[in-house]
């Protein structure tokens, strides 16, 4: 089907979103288990520990720990609002930041950092004037206030119903700021809540039950269990470790004297989506296949231009002196073989 479909359902008992893109699978988001705490959840932790090597701070969550990597000028024993911002290697704290984003999907306030901006991917001059006037007179001067760019051409009474609650929200937490236990302030969303948040764009919502089989969408999750994905003649494997993603460029059948080039162009398009899909993060080395150092600026491009519409942060480390291709990315997902260890239900 052409367009853009979101698909909200339940894999098992885990609640699901899934987006195509011409009836392509480009996104999918998984519900954290229950013992995990999800990204964008924000807590009123208490210091434990300082790390005075790395500077951070060990925080008391309620149901586990926390590593807060600024912790100059905190003191064990104090309350301190924080925010999750991704998931943790097993065995390690929860990362976490004292910097609170309260994000809807036109606005996002920023307790403890007054002021207000509009996106900068809204360009239209005549735009921005209306939305910096919205913003103006609708922001509370304590808090900061970022319009998101799904906010252009948006209804006024609907973003200024969107800053209304973002901004009661900031002001609930940071009313349960004192505390001398840690506390869940606020849950963050699930990927029904995130799909409508952060997929903006027209699309057709379907949230029929079983819609994700209907669509052939579960069949299409099933294939993810593989790390191999194929690239026209050649492939490319995908395989977490405990320390880092490896991925593996090969060229398969073809043995023409570009086709180092071309299956190397062909897995920087597709990698973005093969770890968006797989929800895996951290350190990622790619050992591409064999190609002239000459050639590695055009690829290094082609992924550059691919992690471009990859809504997750993703740092381009470099090239290592054996050959291999190095990125940093950020653990904002769960990888899915965590969420189904034993494969689809």
């Amino acid at each position: 089907m052409k367009g853009r479909q979101i698909l909200l359902d339940h894999i098992g008992a885990v609640e699901a979103a899934a987006l195509l893109v011409d009836g392509r699978l480009e996104d999918l988001l998984l519900d954290t288990p229950d013992e995990l705490p999800r990204p964008g959840a924000i807590f009123r932790a208490i210091c434990d520990r300082p790390l005075k090597g790395q500077g951070g701070m060990m925080m008391r969550l309620p149901d586990g720990t926390g590593f807060l990597r600024q912790g100059k000028g905190l003191a064990p024993g104090q309350p301190v609002l924080v925010q999750v911002t991704g998931f943790a290697e097993p065995g390690k704290a929860v990362p976490v930041t004292s910097k609170l984003l309260v994000k809807s999907r036109y606005a996002i306030v920023t307790p403890g950092a007054p002021g207000w901006n509009v996106s900068r991917q809204i360009r239209d001059e005549e735009e921005r004037v209306r939305l910096k006037t919205l913003a103006e007179a609708e922001a509370d001067p304590e808090f900061g206030l970022i319009l998101r760019s799904a906010a252009a051409d948006a209804e006024e009474d609907e973003i200024a119903e969107d800053i209304a609650a973002m901004t009661a929200l900031a002001r609930a937490v940071q009313n349960d700021a004192e505390g001398a236990a840690p506390e869940a302030l606020t849950e963050g969303d699930g990927p029904h809540g995130l799909a409508w948040r952060d997929w903006t764009e027209p699309a057709m919502v379907s949230t029929e039950p079983g819609c994700l089989e209907d669509q052939g969408v579960l069949e299409d999750i099933g294939a993810l269990f593989d790390p191999v994905e194929p690239l026209g003649a050649g492939s490319m494997s995908v395989e977490p470790t405990r320390a880092l993603t490896a991925v593996d460029v090969d060229t398969g059948g073809d043995t023409s004297p570009a086709a180092g080039l071309k299956a190397n162009l062909a897995a920087a398009k597709a990698l973005p989506r093969a770890l968006r899909l797989r929800g895996l993060g951290g350190q990622v080395t790619v050992d591409m296949a064999p190609m002239p150092k000459g050639q590695r600026r055009q690829v290094e491009a082609a992924l550059r231009a691919a992690l471009k519409t990859d809504p997750v942060e993703t740092a381009l480390a470099g090239w290592t002196l054996l050959g291999h291709l190095e990125l940093q990315r950020k653990r904002e997902r769960l990888p899915l073989t965590r969420t189904f260890p034993r494969g689809l239900p």
